[in-house]
């Protein structure tokens, strides 16, 4: 299992610095694309979600951790509920080839703090430019993607510093991860990249366009709680 802990970077740096890579800390970072198009999907084996149709919700066991350099941040709490317009609710049919995607609810990143002192952070999500998603794919293992519709996801500091951080600044961007449903089923991201970019005042980490995102989330079925969410094969005739 993932360790979610803060981890805290011993290299000193100076106080500006320190600062200024906070923002970028704070933020999913990357050099992965969108979604992966339809020659892609065509190759990977079918899907099947269960149980179809049912609503579910996703909660970070444990903090969320985020890394740029020799600076890490944590978000005590995120999550991910079902919403309006079908948001977290799996589809009724499987997908024959590639991954199932599912519509979610923006996730909320609360409570985030990082060890540069002075420094205070506020993380916002939107749908803004398009939905965010999971895609779930069948495998040996399986695994999840998170994708992040462009400036779906804005990190600002405030304090010391003013910066702000965009992830998936242009173009949908997705954080590669693992399925398990070894315990409870859970989405996993370790150390996963995004694309971001960083704007603000002269000792904002403009230059930085790359951070990682540590989290579990369990998955809990919430149309019925007794049945567990499930990630499958194509259906065999």
């Amino acid at each position: 299992m993932i360790d979610n802990r803060l981890r805290l970077p011993r290299t000193v740096l100076p106080s500006a610095t320190c600062l200024a890579l906070a923002a970028a800390a704070l933020l999913p970072s990357g050099a992965h694309a969108a979604p992966t198009g339809p020659a892609a999907a065509a190759a990977a084996g079918g899907t099947t979600l269960s149980p179809a149709g049912h609503r579910f919700s996703a909660v970070a066991e444990g903090p969320v951790v985020f890394e740029a350099g020799p600076i890490v941040v944590t978000c005590t709490a995120s999550s991910t509920l079902p919403g309006a317009e079908g948001r977290n609710t799996l589809p009724d049919r499987p997908s024959p080839a590639g991954p199932a995607s599912v519509r979610i609810s923006p996730p909320a990143f609360k409570d985030c703090t990082t060890d540069a002192p002075g420094l205070r952070v506020a993380v916002e999500t939107n749908e803004q430019a398009g939905p965010w998603q999971v895609l779930l794919q069948h495998g040996s293992p399986s695994t999840a993607r998170l994708s992040i519709p462009a400036g779906g996801f804005v990190l600002r500091t405030s304090g010391l510093l003013a910066c702000t951080a965009v992830a998936a600044p242009s173009v949908p961007a997705t954080a590669d991860g693992a399925w398990d449903e070894r315990e409870r089923s859970a989405l996993v991201l370790d150390r996963a990249p995004i694309p971001v970019k960083i704007t603000g005042s002269f000792f904002c980490a403009t230059s930085v366009t790359t951070a990682t995102i540590t989290a579990r989330y369990a998955v809990t079925d919430t149309t019925d709680p007794t049945r567990r969410i499930t990630v499958g094969p194509w259906p065999v005739a």
